[in-house]
């Protein structure tokens, strides 16, 4: 093209864009597609026209579109002053449902348990302990109500209780993954809490020494948890109301505003921890002194979470809050032809549970059952004298050896072959279904199943070995056993030539098949003691708050209920463990054979016809 014709191609859009660049408030996406544009015209120059003013002209229009691009980019401090003065009010706003929900069902759960604690005086006993209301009753005896707040060092306690305060409100925002359920069960049982604990002093005269001691940290505390619940409500919004969206696509953009949200009331969280450490303990402060501080803290919520949100709202946002990109929904398919990353197999292993997580719970399930009824119909001693559930965190976990081998239930290994045989044959079947599109003519179920077995077994004894070292044994070779069963599945050999298979296959990659177990354990380490320990206890606690049983019965009625939640999650991790094997089975058989590289190399001997002519 001459010179002249692509000057007068493009003449045009360079006088846009210079009328563009004059304007004070740029539109970023609008300079974005300007630069593109002009550094492709400035490319094409420079091959073409590399000694003509051309060039030199578009080289400074660039450059005016490159500076005004980067001069304004955001610091890390603007940004994070943009958050708190733009991004939260704006999410708070749009999420004021939530919020006035979330402060409804608090309110209201106060005042359930302030009239329970009026007509019932061992209510408080139910929902506060026995302990923590005899010793209370001890120090208001002692003439010193608050003594409490008093026990440990200011430093220490308010370490303690921000990180215990944190993971209240976090549990309080991820629970409302359970379409919102999950959030507004923990906004009733605080509330409760909270309206039986206040009552407690009211009933004695002490209102006001409570209400100043309690509120000076509480009025951030309280604060804080009520927002998190409406944080986890925003969360499960897109599950329930998914609109437009597939409810996964839903729970994404809904996930990023309440962590976003989660993130606002973290310094407030971490305040109350330190003024509840450090100035709650002062009892004698005048009661004028701490009121005002009190108010001073109301102000602030009221002005921030409230006030502000609505004002900015009036004046008019700068700019929409920026969701997630959404991916076009589309059926996510697993490729079991390539040479994939440690990565790259973990996340197919959640697009494989995602696909079949009603066939392995439901397998999960049944598992969990054959279990329960081999531990507490076999054996002696009641549920109590099996099991041990320390309530504590990290509790189940530190006894998690006592579910493997236990002297009151010598069968308990022969209920863990058979739930991991069943849970691993289901999966690998699956898989293999998978991976050749359509059910598997061969081989029998009952043969299948029991080369899986003898391969489970394998697996059995390493948790059999139930010692400090058995974690680190398994992380080293639990890859062996689970290779095993599946390609004894899966080329249908027998245990010794599927066994001297695994090694083979491992031989190729152990780097890959350790990071891979490596993550997978640790993913599962995470949610087992969200789940088991967190959870568990949580809706356990409930149950007490119902249910009125004597302390014998309570106990056994929680053995039963922890070892039953134990052995599900349990049951689901081996399943995910076993998916991860599965498909690295196809990565390492690649790297070592590369079936699928062969099968496209053979291809390419073979003649195509085009209208009638052959052709190589």
């Amino acid at each position: 093209m001459r010179e002249t014709s692509f000057i007068e191609q493009n003449k045009e859009k360079w006088r846009e864009f210079e009328q563009i660049m004059d304007i004070p408030r740029k539109d970023p996406d609008k300079l974005n597609d300007l630069f593109v544009q002009i550094t492709d015209d400035l490319s094409y120059s420079r091959t073409f026209y590399p000694n003509r003013s051309v060039r030199v002209y578009l080289n400074g229009l660039a450059q005016r579109i490159f500076f005004s691009i980067y001069k304004n980019r955001r610091s890390r401090a603007n940004r994070l002053f943009t958050f708190w003065a733009d991004e939260l009010p704006q999410l708070i706003y749009e999420a004021r449902g939530e919020f006035r929900m979330a402060f409804l069902i608090f309110l209201l759960a106060c005042l359930i348990g302030g009239v329970s604690s009026a007509m019932d005086e061992q209510f408080a006993n139910v929902i506060l302990g026995d302990a923590y209301v005899d010793m209370t009753l001890e120090n208001i005896e002692s003439g010193d109500p608050m003594a409490v707040y008093k026990q440990k060092g200011a430093f220490g306690m308010s370490l303690g209780i921000a990180m215990n305060n944190l993971f209240v409100a976090f549990l309080t925002f991820v629970m409302g993954a359970f379409f919102t359920l999950g959030s507004i069960a923990i906004l009733i049982r605080n509330g409760i809490m909270l309206g039986a604990f206040q009552w407690f002093f009211i009933e004695r005269g002490l209102f006001w020494d409570s209400f100043l001691t309690i509120w000076i940290h509480g009025t951030l505390e309280i604060s804080a948890i009520i927002i998190a619940g409406a944080a986890g409500l925003t969360l499960g919004k897109g599950l329930v109301f998914p609109g437009t969206y597939s409810r996964g696509q839903a729970f994404q953009q809904s996930a990023r505003r309440g962590i976003q949200i989660m993130i606002g009331i973290v310094p407030i969280i971490i305040l109350a921890g330190i003024i509840e450490g450090y100035l709650t303990r002062h009892t004698d402060t005048p009661n004028v002194v701490r009121g005002a501080f009190i108010l001073s803290c109301l102000a602030f919520v009221l002005t921030y979470f409230v006030w502000y949100p609505r004002f900015k709202a009036r004046k008019g946002f700068a700019a929409p809050v920026r969701d997630t990109k959404i991916p076009p929904s589309r059926e996510q398919r697993i490729n079991f032809h390539s040479i994939k990353s440690s990565g790259e197999i973990f996340s197919e292993v959640f697009i494989f549970y995602k696909r079949y997580l009603g066939r392995i719970a439901l397998v999960a399930l049944g598992t969990t059952v054959i279990y329960m009824a081999i531990a507490f119909l076999t054996g002696a001693g009641s549920p109590a004298e099996r099991f041990d559930f320390p309530n504590e965190t990290f509790g189940t976990l530190s006894v998690i050896g006592q579910f493997f081998v236990n002297e009151k239930v010598p069968l308990l290994p022969l209920a863990n072959l058979l739930g991991m045989s069943i849970l691993a044959y289901v999966v690998f079947r699956t898989l293999a279904q998978e991976e050749r599109a359509g059910p598997i003519s061969s081989g029998q179920h009952l043969m299948g199943f029991l080369q899986v077995t003898v391969a489970m077994a394998g697996l059995e004894l390493l948790l059999w070995t139930n010692d400090w070292y058995t974690p680190f044994l398994l992380l080293g070779i639990i890859a062996i056993p689970i290779l095993w069963g599946y390609a004894s599945l899966r080329e249908e050999s027998n245990a010794v030539t599927a066994f001297g298979r695994a090694f083979a296959l491992i031989g190729q990659g152990y780097s890959i098949t350790f990071s891979l177990f490596a993550i997978l354990m640790v993913v599962a380490f995470l949610v087992f003691n969200l789940a088991d320990s967190a959870l568990a206890w949580f809706y356990l606690d409930l149950v007490t708050w119902v249910v009125h049983l004597s302390e014998s019965a309570m106990n056994e009625l929680s053995a039963v209920v922890l070892t039953f939640v134990t052995i599900f999650i349990l049951h689901l991790i081996y399943a995910m463990l076993f998916m991860g094997g599965g498909l690295l089975y196809y990565t390492l058989r690649e790297a070592r054979e590369a079936p699928a590289l062969m099968e496209r190399i053979e291809g390419i001997k073979l003649r195509r016809s085009i209208k009638g002519l052959e052709q190589e």
